[in-house]
């Protein structure tokens, strides 16, 4: 496969800082250091690409949504204190009509409810059902010796399984951020084994770069993680699917 040459589209400063600057900067003020798909506009403001995701806090906000965003869908609970939401029945997939999403809601409410009662539980959010690409994860954990750990590997599961991810120190160059992608062992199933067709390895570069670049500009930004990204084929990009970020204390 011919590698292309990823460019980074970023200025050195400018309005994509600023967006993401406001959104932590209101967490902050809220005392809130745990940050997931209500701050998706960070990964939008540096250029990385996301599912159409809204958060629906009722069961007829949620009907009302699934309609505009149309079929098929998922369905995932959001809380703060829920990082696991298939462990506590926090995910539906494949809902095809308004009733399958109100049903949903309401058994999902439910059976979290029931199997986490210290979670406060504040509605949920529905995506659209992606097909036909594959998992990975890209994340950062602040050492207090080397500064801001990249990693990436094969998401979903697959982390928890497998434990095979790449790390570099931030920041990373397009050479680093490429052998991170291709150092996994198990990176052949991204690059397309038995006829199958090879995944978009540049468009996981370039989330490589951007995250990256991220982490360097917010310092106070103590882990963070897209898991999954969803990578299609090669020259179809990818979509950051669920994400999760940490500040430090103050």
């Amino acid at each position: 496969m011919i590698m292309k040459q990823v460019d980074l589209t970023l200025p050195e400063s400018g309005p994509y800082s600023v967006l993401a600057d406001e959104i932590l900067r209101v967490a902050r003020e809220a005392e809130r250091r745990t940050l997931g798909l209500e701050s998706f506009g960070i990964l939008k403001a540096y250029g990385i690409p996301v599912v159409k995701t809204v958060i629906a806090k009722t069961e007829e906000e949620a009907f009302r949504v699934a309609e505009e965003i149309g079929y098929p869908l998922v369905m995932k609970v959001v809380s703060l204190q829920i990082s696991h939401k298939s462990d506590v029945g926090g995910i539906r997939l494949s809902l095809q009509d308004g009733g399958e999403v109100r049903a949903a809601y309401r058994e999902m409410m439910e059976k979290v409810h029931e199997k986490r009662p210290d979670a406060s539980l504040e509605g949920v959010q529905l995506q659209q059902m992606l097909s036909g690409g594959k998992e990975v994860i890209i994340g950062m954990i602040r050492d207090p010796t080397f500064g801001p750990m990249l990693m990436f590997g094969l998401g979903g599961v697959y982390v928890e399984i497998l434990k095979d991810v790449q790390f570099a120190i931030a920041p990373v160059d397009e050479e680093e951020a490429r052998g991170m992608v291709t150092g996994i062992k198990t990176y052949p199933i991204l690059a397309g084994v038995r006829g199958a067709k090879p995944s978009d390895i540049d468009a996981l570069v370039d989330t490589v770069l951007r995250v990256s670049r991220l982490v360097c500009d917010f310092p106070e930004i103590e882990e963070f993680e897209i898991n999954p990204m969803m990578v299609f084929e090669e020259g179809k990009g990818a979509l950051a699917v669920d994400m999760r970020l940490t500040l430090k204390k103050t």
